[in-house]
């Protein structure tokens, strides 16, 4: 699954582009060997589990198989710090199970909520700072796990804050959640006609690259339509996502977004004026336009 855990919707975005600027998926496949030939490239055996196999040589394989936390070796029950069954210390507050004992990072989860702890380094150096105020500062600020602004740096970049919308929908009800989005390009990659992969263009006449950017705010419609989930795939999708994550952890709503004045011609100007809604069933693609905004 790509990016597992990420907005359904923003995630496939993020792969349809990919796949249009050349990037080829073998989506449920699995490597099961790699040989070095005599020639010195990489034959590379993929199953899936259909049974189905496929061979190719490669110049360079790179694994990015995730992480898991290495505690095992550092001997805890020596002083009865208890772990999860996926290795990560169980902490409430950065405080383990034994009271003098602190853990920050990714090695560490919730005990009270396991999987709610991002592992990113930002977080940790928070998380570290606000610990070692506690301790040694007379600070009383406990870390917040919630509203975490992250980014994934593919191509085209993918920024989010908050609830995707699967997990808003869980959470509060469908009947409860309103999602506002917009699908367009922005105003120079419009402008130069940039094109798709040769192997991706099937009509000669259709060769433009997709609208490569998308927008998207999950509401709660009971608190106002408090803007619970931020989503942007595009160019500099953390920068964008960085400023706009501070209304989010304010309580931004629907509305505020709407009450502010873009910057024109910016990609970013969109959350000013999303007003097609997933209950409509409306498209979503712009028509035209400039960029995120409106041309005057």
């Amino acid at each position: 699954i790509l990016l597992r855990g990420f907005d359904r919707q923003c995630a496939d975005k993020v792969g349809a582009m990919m796949a249009e600027i050349g990037t080829r998926f073998l989506n449920g496949f699995i490597p099961t060997k790699i040989v070095k030939t005599d020639a010195g490239k990489l034959e590379v055996t993929l199953a899936n589990t259909s049974g189905e196999s496929v061979v190719e040589q490669f110049d360079t394989v790179l694994y990015a198989t995730g992480r898991h936390a290495d505690t095992a070796g550092i001997n805890l029950e020596a002083v009865g710090v208890k772990s999860l069954k996926n290795g990560k210390i169980a902490v409430v507050n950065e405080q383990t199970n034994v009271p003098n004992i602190f853990a920050i990072g990714d090695c560490i989860d919730s005990a009270d909520a396991p999987g709610s702890m991002q592992e990113l380094t930002p977080v940790a150096i928070k998380a570290g700072e606000l610990l070692a105020k506690r301790m040694f500062g007379h600070g009383t600020e406990q870390m917040s796990y919630h509203l975490v602004p992250t980014a994934v740096f593919t191509p085209f970049e993918y920024g989010t804050v908050g609830y995707s919308e699967e997990e808003a929908i869980s959470r509060w009800g469908a009947d409860n959640i309103e999602s506002y989005m917009l699908e367009f390009a922005s105003l120079e990659i419009a402008a130069a006609h940039r094109k798709r992969h040769p192997s991706t263009i099937i009509d000669p006449e259709d060769d433009a690259l997709s609208p490569h950017c998308f927008a998207k705010l999950v509401c709660l419609k009971p608190e106002k339509e408090r803007v619970v989930g931020f989503h942007f795939v595009g160019p500099n999708a953390g920068e964008v996502t960085q400023g706009y994550a501070l209304a989010i952890k304010l309580g931004a709503t629907k509305k505020d977004f709407d009450d502010l004045i873009g910057i024109h011609p910016t990609d970013a100007e969109v959350f000013t004026q999303l007003d097609i809604t997933r209950s409509s069933g409306l498209d979503f693609r712009a028509a035209g336009g400039c960029g995120g905004g409106k041309c005057g």
